[in-house]
């Protein structure tokens, strides 16, 4: 071998190595974790395998979860990242707990309360970006004793496929303005305002189920965001019991919620919508909150009988209410595609 093929050959395996190198996993950070209740798998529960997930990771790793109820108050925090979870079955791989608001706690939090808020009620808390949940059923278990959430979503990129999202009073809290959410072919049921908070969320295909006669949702938008709730081709149902709901009411004044080719069972009350009245430091929110409607199908819709600061979009403005154009950034994130 010429010295010039030798030179040649070693800078080619000294680059082969570090690539190698470069992408191997790290044997103390699988890209695969499993867990199993009964000890058949990497961890016990879900929070020790959220917890040995390698920091500000940058690539995916599953934990895949066996059938089994878990009665943890699962977190995420923000510095677990690219974690997706994923149940054996939707309808028996239970995450649960049952805390709400005005409980008790055995320890102050960190503003020194000795109760639980709405927002530290969740059984689930997912703060890290490009989240994925798959196969589950959330659970807040503490009955009807008030707000109570299920799932509480403040990351970004978050996506849940095939999940079942259980609760009365706030049951999904899609938390921050800059958290970006795409739920495709859920279940999610509730109460009063069961579905609520500040960020872009599409709903695509999903089953919204209500417990009660009340609010389905509670959007919080902000004046910078163009869009808030959508809902895309859903399925709003209820309990026999019920027949006086409403689409939403506007949490806070710039609030936006759409529902796009949705059929809408009887319970749906003719106006559609309600101003929520009585909030002294936002009286008059209808003024500026978006509600609108396209193409609504089944026995509640009734475009001709809607508020009529409600809106009944044009085809022309339908058209904009694309997964796309929902979530364009500059990070181009389309969760219907492989990035």
């Amino acid at each position: 071998m010429s010295r010039l093929i030798f030179f040649r050959y070693s800078i080619l395996m000294i680059f082969t190595l570090f690539f190698l190198k470069a992408n191997a996993q790290d044997p103390k950070y699988p890209a695969e974790l499993t867990v199993d209740q009964h000890g058949k798998g990497n961890y016990k529960t879900i929070q020790e395998a959220v917890n040995s997930v390698r920091d500000l990771g940058e690539k995916e790793v599953k934990i895949l979860v066996k059938n089994g109820t878990y009665k943890e108050k699962l977190i995420i925090p923000s510095w677990k990242t690219n974690i997706t979870i994923i149940g054996e079955s939707t309808d028996q791989t239970i995450i649960t707990f049952d805390d709400y608001s005005e409980k008790k706690n055995t320890v102050k939090d960190a503003f020194g309360n000795e109760k639980f808020s709405t927002y530290t009620s969740y059984s689930v808390l997912i703060q890290g970006n490009d989240c994925h949940l798959e196969n589950l059923t959330i659970i807040n278990a503490a009955g009807r004793v008030g707000q109570a959430v299920a799932l509480h979503v403040e990351g970004d990129r978050f996506i849940a496929r095939n999940c079942k999202i259980l609760g009365n009073q706030d049951t999904l809290y899609a938390a921050t303005e800059n958290s970006r959410q795409y739920y495709l072919n859920c279940y999610i049921e509730g109460t009063t305002d069961f579905i609520f908070g500040k960020a872009t969320a599409v709903f695509q295909e999903c089953e919204i189920k209500s417990l009660s006669d009340s609010y389905v949702t509670a959007a919080a938008t902000s004046k910078n965001q163009r869009f808030g709730f959508v809902f895309l081709n859903c399925k709003l149902t209820a309990d026999n019991s019920v027949a006086k709901v409403y689409l939403g009411r506007p949490w806070r004044p710039f609030a936006k919620t759409a529902f796009l080719n949705c059929d809408l069972g009887k319970h749906i009350i003719n106006v559609g919508w309600n101003p929520w009245k009585g909030d002294k430091m936002f009286p008059d929110k209808e003024k500026t909150t978006f509600y609108a409607e396209y193409k609504s199908t089944g026995e509640g819709a009734s475009p001709k009988t809607r508020l009529d600061w409600s809106k009944q979009l044009s085809d022309q403005e339908a058209k904009q209410y694309t997964i796309k154009n929902i979530f364009n950034g500059t990070d181009h994130w389309n969760p219907t595609t492989k990035n």
